[in-house]
């Protein structure tokens, strides 16, 4: 490899993605038994500016579904024609 070239080093995209989206535990109260008390839940660390949680009812690889309109009523375009106010036509 050479050393003199100046390409940034970026790690994988399941790489990064491991590290950035946080998901919620499976069981929030530890195990069965456990005292609550015991420990803190929730993060341990404080959060670095590049993670998120993720939203659970979206797709799991985005950039499969770049275009793609979802095929069902009430998706999020049609959510937009819906008047504020009712008395509108």
């Amino acid at each position: 490899m050479n050393r003199n070239n100046d390409e940034k080093y970026t790690d994988f995209a399941a790489v990064e993605s491991y590290r950035n989206e946080l998901t919620s535990e499976e069981f929030p109260d530890g195990p069965y038994g456990a005292d609550l008390e015991a420990e803190s839940l929730g993060k341990s660390k404080p959060w670095r500016l590049e993670q998120r949680s993720i939203n659970p009812y979206g797709y799991e690889n985005r950039s499969l579904h770049a275009g793609m309109e979802r095929g069902y009523p009430g998706d999020y375009k049609q959510r937009h024609s819906i008047p504020e106010v009712q008395d509108e036509p």
